[in-house]
């Protein structure tokens, strides 16, 4: 549908996959933002893991600047970096490991050989056993533990490569004791939370509960954000449903996944995923190497085109741009190359494909306002209306609406501004602020007007509104089919 809140320029068609771009130092300025944003990006991520409290504070009022300058509703998502393992630093740096060489994981901070690492969890030498493997660099680096004695743990190259400090450390099916937020994060989420994030996004989740811990201390500081549970470990895999269950949403951060799990399980891994975000109805954001080779080339790889195509067919609500943005070469082509393959993807879907999507799974959502979201989405396609319009103070029907696909345009109205924000991770959902709070006449005649004014609507089109009556308490009960005059 035309980019009804992007006035600067004529309306554009935008995707409705939803595209979060990663803000740092290639698009950071005012200007690039703004033109980020009429390109096609939804969502800006700030990434914790990098830069200062002043400096994540400054992009986020950044943002919002450049949103009210092109004058469309945009969200925003911290996220947190989680207890990432890192190696300390080396003495050889870069270090070659060569195939069945030896090296030793060793307490403290500083080696004393060039075979000996050091990382930046401390308890992993007594936490490793015989047999573990433990995974350098990305995955691109393999080791097994081979013995353990009190002080070191004598690992084995199994996958050879180069290895440099700081480079992360990963160990798949090993139990550890680290805790999901590190203080760096526990203070972040309180920053995020009272600077009035969008999306709070939890690194290495594990468990539900980790999630809820998270959302108990967001709510604490009186913060709506959604929290995003990134999945990335073989244990969240095994909670999947509860996990999805408890955040407000879910990331498939696919770089720490395919080093946790078998790579080639990987694919299969992002299905599942995906497919239970749709059962249950929260919004999946697909993550990491989208189009990574957009950041040194100005044109992506034909592999990686049908990367972002696929995501979007199996049920994906966005896609996530990560150094293509943030330190890239190209973050307006790359973000361009994104919203151009999600509109030809997009052509592809059927004119209604609600029957994917059983109502019985919905979570978090009044039964009632489930059917009604059904229906209304039966009947706009039935009556080949032109536009259907959702009323949501919290931004549950529109989520609901959202995973009830169809092709008609779908706009999200509510009185909250923060309710508006967040429904732009939602799949097809378009937020309009400066629409009236009631129901019923009033907004009727705020779309008649907007639609006319930005033609929109014409005489003679149909356009399904899903409200509210005070007739069942906190659900959506009423479907109303208006022909514009």
């Amino acid at each position: 549908m035309p980019d009804v809140l992007n006035r600067e320029s004529p309306p554009r068609v935008n995707s409705r996959t939803k595209i979060v771009a990663t803000v740092g130092p290639a698009c950071q300025s005012p200007e690039m933002l703004r033109e980020l944003i009429r390109t096609g990006v939804d969502v800006f991520r700030i990434n914790t893991a990098h830069g200062t409290r002043p400096e994540h504070q400054a992009t986020l009022d950044a943002i919002r600047q450049a949103s009210v300058d092109v004058e469309r509703t945009i969200g925003v998502l911290v996220d947190l970096a989680g207890p990432k393992i890192r190696l300390g630093q080396l003495i050889d740096d870069p270090t070659d490991c060569p195939l069945g060489a030896e090296f030793r994981f060793v307490r403290g901070q500083t080696p004393e050989k060039a075979d000996e690492f050091t990382c930046t969890y401390e308890p992993l030498v007594t936490e490793l056993t015989v047999g573990d493997r433990v995974m350098l660099a990305d995955g691109t680096v393999s080791l097994q533990v081979v013995k353990k004695d009190e002080s070191s743990a004598h690992c084995l190259v199994t996958g050879a490569g180069f290895v440099r400090s700081r480079q992360g450390v990963n160990l798949p099916g090993v139990a550890l004791t680290v805790p999901a937020m590190t203080e760096a994060d526990i203070s972040n989420a309180t920053w995020a939370a009272q600077a009035d994030a969008d999306f709070i996004s939890l690194s290495f989740v594990r468990s539900p509960v980790e999630v809820r811990q998270l959302k108990e201390l967001v709510r604490s500081h009186g913060s709506r954000a959604l929290i995003i549970a990134k999945i990335e470990k073989g244990e969240a895999l095994e909670h999947l449903d509860d996990i999805v269950l408890a955040a407000g949403g879910i990331m498939v951060a696919r770089g720490d996944l395919g080093v946790e799990i078998d790579l080639a399980e990987t694919p299969v891994a992002q299905k599942r995923i995906v497919e239970t975000c749709q059962r249950l109805a929260k919004p999946v954001i697909v993550a990491t190497q989208m189009l990574d080779s957009m950041q040194e080339s100005s044109r992506p790889t034909r592999a990686e085109v049908s990367d972002v195509a696929n995501a979007i067919l199996d049920g994906a609500d966005a896609c996530m741009l990560s150094g293509e943005t943030a330190i890239g070469k190209y973050p307006r082509e790359a973000v361009d190359v994104m919203h151009r393959v999600m509109m030809s993807t997009e052509r592809t879907l059927s004119r209604t494909s609600s029957e994917q999507l059983p109502i019985a799974a919905l979570s978090d959502v009044h039964p009632i306002t489930a059917a009604t979201v059904h229906g209304a989405t039966e009947i706009a396609s039935r009556v080949n209306a032109k536009l259907i319009v959702i009323a949501s103070n919290g931004g549950a029907t529109a989520r609901v609406k959202a995973k009830f696909r169809s092709v008609i345009p779908v706009v999200g109205v509510s009185s909250n501004e923060s309710t508006l924000r967040r429904m732009t991770l939602f799949w097809g959902i378009v937020p309009l602020p400066g629409a009236p709070g009631a129901s019923g006449p009033e907004l009727r005649e705020f779309i008649d007007n907007w639609g006319r004014a930005l033609g929109v609507l014409a005489k003679g089109d149909r356009v399904v509104y899903v409200t509210g009556s005070e007739v069942v308490a906190h659900a959506h009960n009423v479907v109303v089919v208006q022909e514009v005059e």
